[in-house]
């Protein structure tokens, strides 16, 4: 009895343990993100810096001056800015690289912090690993200097060449710097002073937007407004006794169901087919057969009897081989069928992914596939 006991504690607590499992991946299973994932709050952005400076120290990679002017031009005027006059002499270096220095200022950065940069050779060189950047002045779209960047580069690929043979893994005529942009301006913003601020929503939907300003309006009651698709206001209710930024901080981890439309993207070029899980099928029938022709070409040389006039000659053999997929069948596809039953019925026919970009076309036009196309 005692035994009979301990094995039904047993089972009660193996079936606890599962029903504990099936209500943890019931949860799971539903897709919720953080408001932070899914909005950028309004002037919190990045800004793109541009420069142009010169790599030196090359081991004999870098721009040919002849072929290449600017170069040289850039090299003259920092010498002259340095006190060396070389006007009229003819350079022949090879280990200077004019370069495009670009770098992301983030938002907020004050001055003293460090970014990275990325550096890429405008002219001839063949590659910029040992080289050292020369402080470069890094600019905004409004011209002024945000930042400065000098450093040397660390550069992932490498190309090795003989007389008879050349290796070349990655980019060799591009390179990296890290931390090696000192940030010199910053850009003025007065954040704490904002009366409201907008979230903008990366993905924009009716449904979701709505979900957003519920949940934040459960929260903090009357702070927040749907504008547009797109875009939820937030402002302070008279109830709440902090400012703006507070009011973000206290929201922007409340989780939110994301909705999407049901939407299938396409990428011709590389056969890649993504399918988002809402998308849906009418009652439609399927039917898919190409046709696929085989030339083997497998020469035969005939020779002649020993001690004979004749000649050596090579006589063509071809095989011809045809499919024209006769042993495919017709499938049917129910009502509503999910992404799932979808992708299950076209692996039964032996689709591969090129046939099924056609077979996806073919379903929007007939009306059958309620979903949106997006062709990359």
């Amino acid at each position: 009895m005692k035994r009979f006991l301990n094995l039904r504690a047993k089972a009660l607590a193996i079936a606890a343990v599962c029903l504990a499992l099936l209500g943890t991946a019931s949860v799971q299973a539903a897709p919720s993100s953080r408001i932070k994932d899914i909005v950028d709050v309004e002037n919190v952005r990045s800004n793109q810096l541009v420069g142009y400076g010169l790599v030196v120290g090359l081991p004999g990679t870098g721009d040919r001056t002849r072929n290449i002017p600017f170069t040289e031009e850039t090299m003259q005027a920092m010498l002259e800015r340095m006190g060396v006059n070389i006007r009229g002499t003819q350079m022949r270096t090879q280990n200077v690289a004019a370069v495009s220095v670009t770098a992301t200022l983030p938002p907020f950065a004050r001055a003293g912090s460090k970014i990275d940069v990325q550096v890429s050779a405008l002219g001839d060189a063949t590659s910029l690993q040992g080289g050292v950047l020369v402080v470069t002045s890094l600019r905004a779209l409004d011209g002024e200097i945000y930042a400065v960047a000098q450093g040397s580069l660390a550069v992932s690929g490498f190309k090795a060449q003989g007389q008879a043979a050349s290796v070349t893994r990655g980019v060799s005529t591009s390179g990296r710097i890290a931390s090696g942009g000192i940030v010199e301006r910053e850009v003025p913003y007065a954040l704490k002073s904002a009366l409201a601020l907008k979230l903008a929503l990366k993905n924009p939907d009716f449904t979701t937007a709505y979900r957003i300003a519920d949940v934040i309006n459960g929260q903090v009651p009357g702070s927040a407004e749907v504008l547009d698709p797109a875009t939820v206001q937030l402002k302070p209710a008279g109830g709440f006794s902090g400012s703006v930024i507070d009011l973000v901080a206290q929201v922007e981890n409340l989780s939110v169901f994301v909705d999407q439309p049901a939407r299938v993207v396409i990428n011709e070029s590389s056969g890649t087919v993504v399918m988002g899980s809402d998308v849906r099928i009418s009652p439609v029938a399927i039917a898919q057969g190409g046709l696929t022709i085989s030339v083997t070409e497998t020469p035969v040389a005939s020779q002649p009897a020993p001690f004979s006039e004749g000649e050596t000659v090579v006589l063509p053999r071809t095989q011809i081989d045809v499919d024209d997929g006769s042993g495919r069948s017709l499938a049917m596809v129910g009502g509503g069928a999910s992404l799932q039953s979808l992708v299950s019925g076209l692996n039964t026919l032996g689709v591969s992914p090129r046939d099924l970009i056609t077979i996806l076309q073919a379903l929007r036009s007939a009306g059958a596939l309620q979903a949106e196309i997006e062709v990359q």
